[in-house]
């Protein structure tokens, strides 16, 4: 949450319209937007931005709903995918238009994009212009629409649900409201199952009685007419849809529709005071960034307060909070109160709004990490039965895995198959065996290897390091059943290795090979939200088993081998039976790997890797541990040259083996680390919360935190060139110190967490307790966003599963590193 209290002048607005003074109301608010096209080259005006294809279709993934022309409200982006579609209310999935090109008219106040429809041979020109106090969105073509596409294409744009929860629209001015839950007539549209529109007409008049939130749409083609869908009929992530059908045997300007926003006059966005959820240990600094409108006045003075036992406030420290500049769209300020150690529970003041409340206590970190491991990790175990108190949340799914993939295939989502099956295996055939062990990827519930191989690694990691003893989840593999809150007497972190190490000796031992992964076979099943159990019928054989994707990758080899030769070293304390055979399938792969060449065939994008040395180098070191002999290290000792040639891409790596190399190697590598470290600090300087953020599609937060992870790993090598600080700013940041709100990006960690994610219990609009979702995603050309109403941006929120064992790491780092700084302090 931003805050906790809204600026006075909100509630007087809100008074004031309660009251029915319309001449008032008039004062405060208008729908004249005189728009201008800016040099990000999106229109803008007080409190209202038009993006025109600012961001383009996801080419891997589909609709991501953050593409075409969007809609941003008042700071929040209110509407998305305005473009021509070919359903009524289009889900991932469904057909999309190609994007050819963007042209921008700064004279004209309009932006030209170039689309087409190339399977139908469709081509159009979708414009966006500002002018008479509003946005002009119009199609245009050259040649008239396809019989194929008459009653089928479409202008829509969507706008997102849980804004709009709880008011009212007006269609020709004929009332309805928008409804929680959807229950509508369906009907079917060229062979696909679609919602009858809530209503049709000429104008649309969106949440006239919320006046932050008010848009109104005309049409302004003769012969058509607006209609608004209710996309969540069809799929759980659907949006309020407004359409317009495209008529047949007309060019020219085909769709036309005014737009107009109501906008608060002299508006701007609520400070959000950013400061870690879960709080402070004593020892740490501890900075405020206050996130402002651009054109807001900084105050003079920033407090915080500490909460008395009666509840009062108690003004600690207070001071002028100092100018940071703008990053994005934003002006930063921040405030530093590291002079304040006692503990206790404090609350911070920017102007007139009040944080929420936080802690400083030595003991913050001591169970930030429990929910992870204890309930996190477990929701995702595959193939096992998981229980929690009363609730259960899956059965023992995919029992039945699974399918060998056919040839020559193009899944969804990269998933494909290549010219060979790379095992014993006919298409379609059951593969024994594999239906064991392993994570849900994601919110979705595949195994992808990679992630798998990574958890694995990660997990060694934690126990080699800290030792972590923590036992609060039986796990019983003979019987495929997990109790969460319920101790059996062995590690918790061990028994997750266990998981994994299972999955991934299976596949050796049924295919002689590390797979890309298993996935769905079906995409209904693919987007099943539930329980994983109904997915399929658990009788192997059958058409809905998941396929397992087996196309040899040398570089996924090697990474099992590495995952599974150091599973063994820690094993043996649970399992000494599976701990002996981590290590033999990981000494196969590799002797397996060294007597044959390989062609490497097609595989999914994400076990793609040009740096198959580095793999290679992983698998070495982790059996040279694990069996001590020096074979492998020879052939480290061989390879590792070659990465410090490319250090920066390898980075991560070296740095990993360095504390078990002799003094030549990290004295060799020294000035490379602190070339390294030095960009990094560069980079941190790039925006006020001192992190580097991603840019990319996907949000940054597994960026963030191998940044902690390393950086700790540098300063125990190396302790002059990594300050500690940098390292807790990494958790600060995942706790809330971060752009556009202020929530703890773990879910039930912290006193604001996500109460929201992109899991796989998503369709609840609920979480998962101890996951982490991917964070804040930036919208070309400046708008950072994490939704907090609406989960199902998974660029923005899904969780993923090789994040929670590094979480995890780090949190016992920043741990580790603290409780020493006090032990050095007395």
């Amino acid at each position: 949450m931003k805050t906790q209290n809204y600026p006075i002048f909100l509630f007087l607005i809100l008074l004031l319209l309660s009251g029915g003074c319309s001449s008032n109301k008039s004062e405060l608010f208008t729908r004249n937007n005189e728009l201008v096209l800016n040099d990000s080259n999106y229109f803008e005006t007080e409190g209202l931005n038009y993006f025109v294809f600012s961001n383009k279709y996801d080419a891997m993934f589909d609709d991501s709903k953050v593409s075409a022309v969007e809609i941003i409200q008042h700071g929040i982006r209110t509407a998305t995918n305005g473009d021509v579609r070919l359903n009524p209310t289009p889900g991932q999935w469904d057909r999309m238009p190609k994007f050819i090109d963007r042209i921008v008219n700064k004279e004209k106040k309009s932006i030209d994009v170039k689309l087409e429809y190339p399977q139908y041979g469709f081509k159009y020109t979708l414009r966006g212009e500002a002018r008479d106090g509003g946005f002009y969105l119009s199609i245009t073509t050259d040649k008239a629409l396809p019989d194929s596409l008459a009653g089928v294409a479409g202008l829509n744009i969507e706008f997102f649900p849980p804004l709009l929860f709880e008011h009212s629209y007006l269609m020709d001015g004929k009332p309805g409201f928008f409804p929680t839950s959807s229950a509508d007539n369906m009907t079917v549209i060229n062979g696909i199952v679609e919602p009858k529109p809530l209503c049709t007409g000429k104008e649309l008049e969106i949440a006239p009685d919320a006046p932050l939130q008010h848009i109104s749409i005309q049409n302004k083609i003769e012969g058509s007419e607006l209609m608004l869908f209710d996309g969540r009929d069809k799929q759980q992530n659907g949006t309020f849809v407004v359409r317009t059908l495209l008529p047949a045997n007309k060019t020219g300007k085909i769709a036309e529709w005014f737009i107009q926003a109501t906008t608060q006059k002299g508006w701007l966005r609520s400070p959000n005071i950013c400061y870690s959820q879960v709080g402070y240990h004593p020892s740490q600094s501890k900075m405020a960034v206050v996130e402002l409108d651009k054109n807001d006045p900084e105050v003079s003075k920033m407090t915080l307060y500490k909460v008395g036992n009666d509840g009062s406030l108690k003004d600690v420290l207070s001071g002028k909070p100092e100018s940071w500049g703008i990053y994005t769209r934003y002006k930063y300020v921040r405030f530093d109160f590291s002079s304040v150690n006692e503990s206790g529970i404090y609350k911070l003041a920017y102007g007139d709004q009040l944080s929420g409340p936080f802690t400083i206590d030595k003991a913050v970190y001591d169970r930030a990490w429990f929910p992870t491991l204890d309930v996190f990790m477990p929701v995702q175990m595959d193939h096992m039965f998981v229980r929690e108190a009363y609730r259960v949340w899956h059965g023992a799914a995919h029992i039945d895995d699974a399918s060998q993939a056919p040839l020559n295939y193009s899944h969804w989502d990269g998933w494909t198959q290549g010219s060979t099956t790379d095992s014993k295996y006919k298409p379609g055939q059951h593969i024994p065996g594999l239906n064991v062990g392993g994570w849900f990827d994601a919110g979705d519930f595949d195994i992808q290897t990679p992630s798998q191989q990574e958890v694995v690694k990660s997990l060694v990691e934690v126990w080699d390091e800290f030792a972590l003893n923590h036992d609060e989840t039986t796990v019983d593999q003979k019987a495929r059943y997990t109790e969460i809150h319920l101790p059996d007497g062995k590690p918790d972190i061990l028994q997750q290795v266990e998981q994994g190490a299972l999955q991934l000796v299976a596949q050796v031992k049924a295919i002689g090979h590390a797979i890309p992964g298993i996935n769905e076979s079906h995409l209904y099943q693919y987007r099943h939200l539930g329980d994983a159990l109904t997915k399929s019928d658990g009788i192997p054989g059958n058409e809905d088993d998941r396929m397992a994707f087996t196309t040899r990758s040398s570089s996924l080899n090697y990474n099992s081998a590495a995952s599974l030769a150091a599973a063994s070293r820690v094993l043996p304390i649970i399992n000494p039976q599976l701990a002996k055979e981590s290590l033999q399938m990981a000494k196969y792969i590799w002797d397996d790997e060294h007597k044959n060449q390989y062609k490497q065939d097609d595989v999914p994008f994400f076990v793609r890797s040009d740096f198959k040395e580095r793999e290679e180098s992983s698998a070495a070191f982790e059996l040279w541990r694990a069996t001590g002999k020096e074979v492998y290290k020879l052939r480290l000792d061989e390879i590792w040259p070659k990465l410090i040639e490319k250090f920066n891409m390898n980075a991560i790596f070296l740095i990993q083996i360095a504390p078990y190399m002799d003094n030549s190697f990290r004295e060799q590598i020294k000035p490379l680390v602190k070339s390294y470290v030095d960009a990094q600090i560069k980079a941190e300087t790039l925006n006020p919360f001192g992190i580097s953020i991603s840019l990319h599609s996907w949000a940054g937060n597994g960026m963030i935190l191998r940044r902690g992870i390393v950086g700790y790993q540098i300063h125990k090598i190396y302790p002059d060139l990594v300050d500690p600080e940098s390292i807790y700013s990494s958790l600060n940041y995942i706790y809330g110190c971060h752009p556009y709100h202020n929530r703890s990006f773990v879910s039930g960690v912290g006193v604001q967490p996500k109460k929201i994610a992109y899991g796989n219990n998503r369709a609840d609009h609920s979480f998962i307790p101890g996951g982490i979702v991917p964070g804040v995603r930036l919208l070309n050309p400046d708008f950072p966003e994490n939704r907090d109403d609406y989960q199902f941006h998974w660029s923005e929120n899904e969780y993923v599963i090789p994040l929670a064992p590094q979480y995890i790491y780090l949190v016992n780092a920043v741990k580790t590193l603290l409780d020493k700084q006090m032990e050095t302090e007395k």
